[in-house]
């Protein structure tokens, strides 16, 4: 070890000054980050002539070998591998815990090389497949990257001989502190994974929570985030979501849309209501199957209120105001050219008569009488009115 750290110190001899170790260090930094990303390109490339998981552990270990690099130049330049190695010295790891960190480095590559073979197997999965959705998909995924780090993170603490049992007492009385502190979150959290497997709804869906409209952006552990159609982007806590009616729009694919018009009671019914109907036969953005129906629903204040339904796919707001829209365009055109009248709100005055109480002359003079204390008026010379 010190044979080794008096080599990489030699580098401080190459760059004696300040300004050239700075640069050199930022230059490690610059590799590092630049690796990781050429990491991705360069799995893809090389999956096309390898097994994926092979081109995933090639890069890997390339990723491995260029930061440890990285990080014994950038200690080199400031002559500190010897400061390292007297760390580690008083850490009591000798030539013996050389395995073990060879291990716990295998351990952890392995770990992530088979977290990235389970999501390429997903994606395989669910494209050769329609029975595993994009929402399982990341679910599955998740609950698999917290199992295996969490045993990734156990075997290498058992390696070093850490004793587990005072760490799960801990994380066990950890646990009972942060559920009372944060019941809440903890609830929000559940019910999260209620709505994961549940599956009331995915990513792309238009649904209606509560008061909120609009489409399903995304789905986490906690919240579940949705985009209006004005825009606006609304997060709701899922314990929320799980205790609010859901409505889904979009489950089925396609969507009943239905537009109210009324009928003057002097017009024939039944004839606007077939007139109605062929109209919506002339709109290409309604479905023809199920095929457009006209319904009379009641009678209103100046009107007979007949009910237009018809389909839409692939439902979302714009195409549901456009035929929206179209229909009502078609439906008043046609009644137009058929002198079908739709009425404007209207009421009758009516009067009534009176069949009892004072007249106008007595309520008059009653009204005087009181005025006067109850004393009829007298003329100007003291006789009676």
């Amino acid at each position: 070890m010190g044979s080794l750290a008096e080599s990489v110190n030699e580098l401080a001899t190459v760059f004696e000054s300040v300004e050239a170790r700075i640069t050199v260090t930022v230059l490690c930094l610059v590799a590092v980050f630049t690796i990781a990303r050429l990491m991705r390109s360069a799995q893809t490339k090389l999956s096309q002539y390898i097994k994926p998981i092979y081109a995933d552990i090639l890069t890997t270990v390339a990723f491995v070998v260029g930061f440890v690099g990285a990080a014994m130049v950038s200690v080199g330049v400031w002559e500190q591998a010897q400061l390292a190695s007297e760390a580690i010295d008083l850490l009591n790891l000798g030539n013996e815990a050389i395995p073990n960190v060879a291990f716990t480095l295998v351990v952890f590559a392995g770990t992530h090389v088979l977290i990235r073979f389970t999501k390429r197997m997903l994606s395989e999965l669910q494209e050769s497949s329609h029975a595993v959705s994009g929402h399982q998909r990341e679910v599955t995924l998740r609950l698999t990257q917290v199992i295996l780090w969490s045993l990734a993170i156990i075997v290498a603490l058992g390696v070093w001989d850490f004793d587990l049992s005072g760490l799960l007492v801990g994380a066990g009385f950890l646990g009972i502190i942060v559920g009372m502190a944060a019941r809440q979150t903890l609830g929000a959290m559940l019910a999260g994974f209620v709505l994961m497997f549940a599956r009331p709804f995915e990513i792309g869906d238009w649904v209606e929570i509560g008061e909120e409209e609009g489409i399903v952006t995304d789905i986490t552990i906690v919240n579940t985030r949705i985009q209006t159609f004005d825009g606006e982007y609304v997060m709701i806590p899922n314990d929320v979501v799980s205790g609010n009616t859901i409505i889904n729009r979009t489950r089925k694919g396609r969507l009943r849309i239905e537009v109210e018009v009324g009928v003057d009671y002097s017009s024939d019914v039944e004839r606007a209501a077939k007139v109605a109907k062929a109209s919506m036969s002339n709109v290409d953005d309604i479905l023809t199957v199920p095929t457009p129906q006209v319904i009379t629903k009641r009678f209103d204040d100046s009107a007979v209120v007949l009910g237009l339904r018809f389909w839409i796919d692939k439902p979302s707001s714009r195409r549901r105001w456009r035929a929206t829209t179209a229909v009502i365009q078609e439906v008043k055109s046609a009644f137009d050219e058929e002198g079908i009248k739709i009425p404007f709100p209207q009421r009758e005055l009516m009067g009534r008569e009176e069949t009892g109480g004072f007249q106008f002359g007595e309520a008059s003079e009653v009204a005087e009488t009181s005025e006067t204390g109850g004393i009829p008026p007298t003329t100007p010379d003291g006789g009676d009115e």
